[in-house]
């Protein structure tokens, strides 16, 4: 006889997410792969882990366990949390189950299938233009097959989960059919799969399988086009504030990810550890980085080590910030990775910055930090990433500052904003300036691609060159200098009279400087500058005004 559970409680609520969030990270690299554009920034497993384990860090710290209250701080934990646009709509999810679990001691099927029906409502209504075939088709049509379930059986929540999880599967499915890109490059929704993936691990929680869950690992929808699957970058959980932000690349042989996971556990906090048995990435906060280091090296070769001493970084803004004397009373705050990228924003006379970008896109949190870190009632926030510009968008409702989003979606589009800044005018004479501005520049950004796919009719191979024109594939290549001449050859350059190059970390300055020279051959009336960027990922990024 199949088993029932009729009710739950509060602590069995927050136990259900906690092995929900468990499940979602075993294959959140997974999710990062089912990226419809090739380049490296497929983040969204990423985000929505970082996103669920802030809520279940939230709910931990609940002091009242009922219902009520482990949903309504999974809600501020999310909220906080998010990152990128799928952890927003994720923290709008538990948003919507929260308001409909207001009030309540436990849950049962119905209530449960109502949760769910009014996340969907709430997940809709926190986009001004919803897509189908994204993860809000899947909980949309998820909820609604809950709804119709718990009118036929009564009070059993696994009855009502099972057939929401059915129905989700099903919908990740179908998102291709629904969006003729995903169709296209060969993948499902990233989000749908992600929040599938979340209610496979609530669904094995109810039926007490949490113990099998630790020796199996969830199944990912894909269309026919095979992935290749890499590590991603990593991106740092809800950041605390003292220590050392420890993070390094870990090489060996038969390397038991869950052992390094559960030693490193006690050794620090926000503990990331992901990869397989010849590559591990790990992050941690700890105050004494000396041991973890030297426990990883037991165990292989580490790379592309990075230890920051956060009190000192801490100690150096706040100290910045008390003797900085601006001629406004408008604080500006951008989002940038990348050491050479920083100093022009610097250069620029940027109150603040906040690390990230590509694979790195910041939480709520730490956007409000820096809002309210800053000397200034009146903000003006440049996100400069397209994936970060509706996290930002929530960080209004948090703060009493008056905040501007400046939706910039690119460095250039964000560098133009900040030039445009007026030391002299008002909050609003300078929003639109800086809007204005960035509808001026033009952004290539070139990048290899991650994986072997088909977009916009171009095949493109693992690892080969491609450019992106305002976020659109542009050209493909087997070097640099070519896709860049290709895509530039695609814009009326009649009335620009500058193009800068910011070259990334992994680019040598011959290499852009051969670029430069290819450029200015072919177009002799353009200015071409050279600057260094340091940006991950991207070899180049060209603004062209």
């Amino acid at each position: 006889m199949a088993k029932k559970v009729t009710t739950m409680t509060g602590q069995e609520l927050r136990e259900m997410f906690a092995a929900a969030t468990a499940w979602l990270e075993k294959n959140a690299s997974d999710i990062d792969e089912l990226n419809v554009f090739p380049v490296p920034d497929g983040d969204t497993g990423t985000n929505m882990l970082l996103t669920m384990r802030s809520g279940v860090e939230e709910a931990y710290r609940a002091p009242d366990h009922s219902v009520s209250a482990v949903a309504q701080a999974m809600a501020k934990g999310t909220l906080m949390g998010a990152r990128g646009n799928s952890g927003v709509i994720l923290s709008q999810i538990f948003r919507g189950i929260a308001e409909d679990l207001a009030d309540k001691e436990s849950v049962t099927g119905p209530n449960m299938a109502r949760a769910l029906s009014k996340a969907s409502k709430a997940a809709y209504k926190g986009l001004s233009n919803p897509t189908e075939g994204t993860i809000l088709t899947v909980i949309r049509e998820a909820s609604t097959a809950a709804l119709k379930k718990s009118a036929d059986n009564g009070k059993d929540l696994i009855a009502v989960l099972e057939i929401t999880v059915n129905t989700a599967k099903e919908s990740v499915a179908n998102t291709p059919a629904l969006l003729p890109v995903l169709k296209e490059a060969g993948v499902v929704d990233a989000g749908g799969q992600g929040l599938y993936t979340i209610l496979e691990g609530a669904l094995q929680y109810l039926k007490g399988e949490t113990e099998q869950m630790q020796f199996k690992k969830p199944q990912v929808i894909t269309s026919s086009i095979p992935l290749t699957l890499r590590l991603p970058e990593m991106i740092a959980a809800d950041e605390v504030p003292y220590g050392y932000c420890t993070e390094f690349m870990l090489k060996g042989e038969d390397l038991e990810v869950e052992k390094i996971k559960t030693h490193l556990n006690k050794k620090g906090e926000s503990l990331i550890v992901v990869g397989d048995k010849n590559t591990i990435r790990v992050h941690v906060h700890a105050l004494e980085p000396g041991n973890i280091i030297k426990y990883a090296t037991s165990l292989g070769t580490i790379h592309q080590v990075s230890v920051r001493n956060m009190d000192e970084q801490h100690r150096d803004f706040v100290a910045a910030q008390k003797e900085k004397i601006t001629a406004t009373d408008i604080a500006t705050i951008a989002v940038v990775a990348g050491e050479g990228l920083e100093e022009v924003f610097n250069s620029l006379g940027v109150s603040h910055l906040v690390h990230g970008g590509q694979t790195m896109n910041p939480s709520t949190k730490e956007l409000l930090h820096a809002v309210e870190q800053v000397p200034s009632d009146k903000v003006i926030l440049l996100p400069n990433n397209k994936n970060i510009i509706l996290t930002a968008k929530q960080v209004k409702s948090l703060t009493k500052k008056t905040i501007e989003i400046i939706p910039t979606e690119t460095i250039p589009q964000g560098i133009a904003a900040l030039l445009a800044f007026d030391y002299e005018a008002n909050l609003d004479t300078n929003t639109n300036l800086m809007k204005q501005a960035v509808s001026n520049v033009t952004t290539i950004e070139i990048t290899r691609a991650v994986r072997t796919t088909q977009i916009s009719g171009l095949k493109i191979k693992r690892k080969q060159i491609i450019s992106l024109l305002d976020g659109e594939l542009a050209a493909v290549g087997n070097n640099a200098p070519d896709a860049i001449l290709n895509t530039l050859a695609k814009i009326d350059l009649e009335n620009n009279e500058i193009l800068t190059v910011y070259y990334g970390t992994d680019t040598e300055l011959s290499e852009a400087e051969k670029v430069a020279a290819s450029i200015r051959e072919k177009y002799p009336k353009l200015q071409v500058e050279i600057i260094r960027g340091d940006q991950p990922h991207y070899n180049y990024i060209i603004s062209v005004e």
